[in-house]
């Protein structure tokens, strides 16, 4: 697939099956990520990779979070936060390391650069054959959620990536002109 192609047709998935990349796609699909923008050569990206028995791991962290911040949840809620975890055959969790020592770069700079680690991946995967949901939710910016990942509690999780094989569900999402969206600064 040619990169404009990859730009230009990406979309997410509503839902992903097997197979997700093997080993030497995800290696691959990595070193795009790791080809980010990033101001002052930080490497700021950190990228935790789940998948197999990993995921009900995961989904544990999702479903302690969920009880922490609403104890008043069904077991109905806790399970369908748990099974967040299936949505796809691998999950790759983007993260920023940010080092608020640099004043050169300021962190929002650094974070910014793990988001374009991010996309990267989701028109890595695109280019490669395979589909992508990002995910955030409030489970992304808890401490306990990113400790259970083993990153900092300080790092900045900047998404949940969900990549495998899209199941050929099509949800309809408009597509806004992208003149929509642009404005000219005057002399």
């Amino acid at each position: 697939m040619q990169a404009i192609d990859a730009l230009l047709t990406r979309r997410s998935a509503r839902a992903l099956i097997e197979p997700a990349p093997d080993q030497g796609a995800l290696e691959l699909i990595l070193a795009c990520a790791a080809r980010a923008p990033d101001h002052g050569r930080l490497r700021p990206w950190r990228f935790v990779v789940v998948r197999g028995a990993a995921r009900a791991r995961f989904g544990g962290l999702l479903a302690a979070h969920l009880r922490r911040t609403h104890p008043d949840v069904t077991a109905e809620s806790l399970e369908r936060e748990r099974q967040k975890a299936f949505r796809a055959p691998l999950i790759v969790v983007v993260a920023a390391r940010c080092n608020a020592t640099i004043k050169k770069v300021p962190e929002i700079e650094q974070t910014l650069s793990a988001g374009a680690s991010a996309h990267a991946i989701m028109l890595a995967s695109a280019a490669l054959g395979f589909a992508a949901m990002w995910k955030t939710g409030s489970a992304a910016y808890d401490t306990q959620v990113k400790t259970g990942l083993g990153l900092g509690a300080g790092d900045v999780i900047v998404g949940f990536l969900y990549l495998g094989t899209d199941s050929g569900e099509r949800a309809t999402v408009p597509v806004r002109d992208w003149r929509e969206l642009v404005s000219e600064l005057g002399a």
